[in-house]
């Protein structure tokens, strides 16, 4: 029987463990949710992954002294299954109390355990704090929508908002006011979402108008993105389309799903919000 949301650990009191347990991890396929969406599981319309970025990283090195470090995990968009949040936490948190000989051990660990639960490789990048402090942070490209003096009444899912401007055009646009919210708990999940396309133009008003009705909508981050990337997608003619959300962090992780139709490497773009 395939994991469902309603059998995760989410919502419910958990047993914090602090030595390794890779049995904590807790996949949950994506089939499901690609198929209410209309998309075809076994030939996606568009290539791209989920970036997590874990700033709660520690273990002990062959001497017994702990190490404090940033995770960086790609998981592959089109993997059989994505792995909630939750469980990747805790995951995580079990290494608090173990031995490992090297850095390159733990994330060889992590890697096999990680490509596991999503079944598909998962790319696994460990940073001191100082390399991280080195990477800093970016502005969201291109336009921000935000300033836009409009009413705004609705703020259940209305992917019908989404119309068309004038001609046609090549540009990014943002907007910070994403919010959704996890299906389980109900806790709200903030982020930043861009879209990058070269066609038909997107109106800029109905753009932000959309955006704002996500607020009470329940989906996980990844479906999220996913189904902003397949609303525009389905509205307009695009020679080139990529959608990218850069989600809050919570719970010491924060997670950045970009889906695109023709770009092959994730950027590394970090907001000073994350």
């Amino acid at each position: 029987m395939s994991n469902t949301v309603e059998m995760s650990q989410l919502g419910k009191t958990s047993l914090y463990e602090t030595e390794y347990n890779p049995s904590i991890l807790f996949p949950i396929p994506r089939r499901e949710k690609q198929e209410e969406l209309g998309l075809d599981p076994d030939n996606l319309p568009y290539v791209g992954c989920d970036v997590w970025y874990a700033y709660e990283i520690s273990w002990l090195n062959a001497r017994g002294k702990p190490l404090a470090m940033v995770a960086r995990f790609e998981l592959p968009c089109d993997s059989p299954c994505l792995i909630e949040s939750k469980s990747f936490k805790l995951y995580l948190n079990s290494f608090n109390q173990s031995r490992f000989d090297s850095v390159d051990v733990a994330r060889e660990t992590m890697i096999k355990d990680l490509s596991t639960a999503a079944g598909a490789p998962v790319k696994v990048e460990l940073m001191t704090v100082a390399e991280m402090e080195a990477f800093g942070f970016s502005k969201a490209p291109g336009q921000c929508v935000d300033e836009l003096d409009i009413a705004i009444d609705t703020y259940m899912y209305q992917p019908d908002f989404l119309l068309k401007g004038e001609g046609h055009a090549e540009e990014a646009i943002h907007s910070n006011l994403l919010k959704s919210n996890c299906p389980v708990t109900g806790q709200p999940d903030w982020g930043t979402i861009v879209v990058e396309y070269r066609g038909e133009a997107i109106d800029h008003e109905s753009f932000l108008r959309y955006i704002c009705s996500f607020r009470e909508h329940q989906e996980f981050h990844e479906q999220c993105a996913e189904r902003v990337f397949t609303d525009i997608q389905q509205r307009f003619q695009m020679d080139e389309l990529t959608v990218y959300a850069q989600y809050v962090r919570r719970g010491g992780l924060d997670i950045n799903p970009w889906r695109s139709t023709h770009h092959k490497e994730t950027n590394r773009l970090r907001l000073v919000r994350q």
